[in-house]
């Protein structure tokens, strides 16, 4: 059984430039699909790095990547620790050709109803990407305050009505603590109503802030980031699959202030700042999954690939 299908494999190794060789880092293994993409094209001399903080993750991705044996170290981490893993492997920073980050959830994680990510499936509040960690869902639902939890839902959900949903969690959970993912849906349903003829679930964007919040997602991405530029080698690229508009903002940001850009104010004639270019954005706008490819797997349709290459110097 596939443990998750990874979108756009073709593309990531394209934007990667995998050669036999190299050195390459998959900061989100999941279930090892993009991670056997680009091991399959190592030979014993190139090393494949895959990280993945979820446990059930690392190992559908061991038993994957096992034919392909020291070419592929695996470990159990947050891409925000990626130097940290690396330098306990022995290599050193600014050494990768290239790092791959597939961000948000997985199929499976959301296909389990005990994981707690999907509003369409009963479950407990759990959301928590690596379940060691002690913060859940249930956690904040239940113990955050009315304007932390408004908070959550409009700056991590871009959802707009966030206070009247926020009010209605405060009013239930004075009865009672907020327990099940069918609990919660009952909760916006009541402050917002059902979905009726809207094109998404009136929950959507609550349990993607939630998710997001849980597992310090912007966090993450922000000193995931970092260190992936600091682990690559002048000329190595960085790739990053991004599923809804905050982390594509995000991964787009990024890249765009390590271009180098003069930020001296308009009246100054020479550029004093001394910024430097750091990336190049290898296409502007990105990539996103043919049709084709949409058609066999609607997750798709929403991913949109960001590749940048160090520039030496």
């Amino acid at each position: 059984m596939t443990y998750h299908v990874p979108v756009m494999v073709r593309e990531v190794l394209d934007a990667l430039r995998v050669r036999p060789d190299g050195r390459y880092l998959d900061g989100t293994a999941g279930g090892g699909g993009h991670a056997e993409a680009i091991a399959a094209r190592l030979s014993e001399r190139g090393r494949l790095v895959a990280l993945d903080r979820d446990e059930e993750a690392v190992a559908a991705a061991a038993a994957r990547l096992a034919p392909y044996g020291d070419r592929v170290v695996l470990a159990k981490s947050a891409f925000s620790r990626m130097e940290e893993v690396v330098r306990d492997l022995g290599l050193g920073t600014g050494s990768f050709d290239g790092v791959l980050l597939d961000l948000g959830v997985s199929s499976r994680q959301v296909d389990d109803p005990l994981r707690g990510f999907s509003f369409q499936k009963e479950g407990p509040l759990d959301m928590r990407m690596d379940r060691g960690q002690p913060t859940t869902a249930r956690d904040l639902v239940n113990g955050a305050e009315e304007r932390e939890l408004a908070a959550i839902f409009r700056d991590l959900g871009d959802e707009p009505r966030a206070a009247r949903i926020a009010r209605e969690i405060v009013r239930r959970r004075a009865e009672g603590p907020i327990e099940t993912t069918t609990d919660l849906v009952k909760a916006v349903e009541a402050a917002v109503g059902p979905r009726g003829a809207r094109s998404h679930h009136p929950a959507t964007r609550v349990f993607q802030a939630l998710r997001i919040a849980v597992n310090r997602e912007v966090e993450e991405l922000n000193e995931g980031l970092g260190a992936a530029f600091r682990l690559l080698a002048p000329g190595g690229r960085l790739a990053v699959i991004a599923f809804h508009s905050g982390e594509d903002r995000a991964v787009k940001r990024f890249m765009r202030d390590r271009e180098g850009r003069c930020a001296c104010p308009p009246e100054v004639p020479i550029c004093v700042c001394g910024r430097k270019p750091e990336l190049r954005e290898v296409r502007r706008g990105g990539v996103t999954a043919g049709e084709d490819e949409v058609r066999a797997n609607p997750r798709a349709r929403s991913a949109r690939l960001r590749i940048a290459e160090r520039i030496p110097g």
